[in-house]
């Protein structure tokens, strides 16, 4: 071979061995070598911002429930029967001679099953059960106990506990000023934090809301000093107030 072919030779075979050499070091530099730390932030391009707020109100209960009924038994139904409608009749004009709406008083259940003696064989059918519920509501706090004191005087020996709500405007009304409250808290922070962080704000993209209120607050209530409301004076009634708790969530577009 002359010296022009075998320097040519050389020449091609120098890139091809760099080549090799490089990838070999690569490979003991990735197996052996120490680790390359990168840093990365949260926010890339086309990445929405995402910030958060809550808004707080606190709003007095208007409306008070209970539910009150009569509960009879006895060896024919159909005497058990008349006494029973006889008694929630008895109730129901009761509670409606207080101011009470006929709309307010709402029949929840009607049961009626027999009474058996289990210990005879076969079991045999010894009386009847029947009960009527009503939930009365009363928008006027001062005659929760009144309502009470008529009801057991008119018969009524199955009541429950009072609960305490908002009615519907109010609720509505409320809620609006706790998601408005929610948006501005959010709109500051955004503000804060691109200010903070020297990004620049586009339009929002995305809004989210939740609600974290529970608008019927019930009170537990002695049923046996509810029994007693003829002759022993009940607790004052205090509704309290309900917090309406709401948070949202906004997306903007970042610049």
């Amino acid at each position: 071979m002359d010296e022009g072919a075998s320097k040519n030779l050389r020449n091609q075979s120098n890139p091809v061995a760099a080549v090799i050499v490089f990838f070999a070091l690569l490979f003991v530099f990735a197996k052996w070598g120490p680790a390359i730390n990168f840093s990365t932030t949260s926010q890339t391009k086309g990445e929405p911002f995402v910030v958060s707020g809550e808004g707080k109100v606190f709003v007095t209960p208007d409306i008070a429930k209970i539910t009150v009924g009569i509960s009879e038994t006895g060896s024919q139904l159909k005497v058990v029967q008349d006494n029973v409608n006889k008694k929630s009749g008895a109730l129901t004009a009761a509670i409606e001679k207080l101011g009470v709406k006929k709309e307010d008083i709402k029949t929840t259940s009607y049961n009626l099953y027999p009474e058996y003696d289990y210990n005879s064989n076969p079991n045999r059918v010894i009386g009847y059960r029947v009960s009527i519920s009503y939930e009365v509501t009363i928008r006027d706090f001062d005659k929760v106990n009144d309502v009470i004191v008529a009801a057991t005087a008119s018969g009524a020996n199955m009541e429950s506990g009072i609960s305490f709500e908002i009615n519907e405007e109010t609720k509505r009304e409320k809620m609006q000023e706790a998601r408005k409250m929610a948006v501005e808290t959010a709109k500051e922070k955004a503000n804060g934090l691109a200010a903070a962080a020297g990004i620049n704000l586009g339009r929002v993209i995305n809004i989210s809301e939740n609600e974290n209120t529970d608008f019927v607050r019930p009170v537990a209530y002695d049923s046996a000093a509810m029994g007693k409301a003829e002759t022993t004076p009940l607790p004052d009634v205090t509704p309290g107030q309900t917090e309406i708790n709401l948070s949202v969530s906004l997306s903007y577009e970042v610049r």
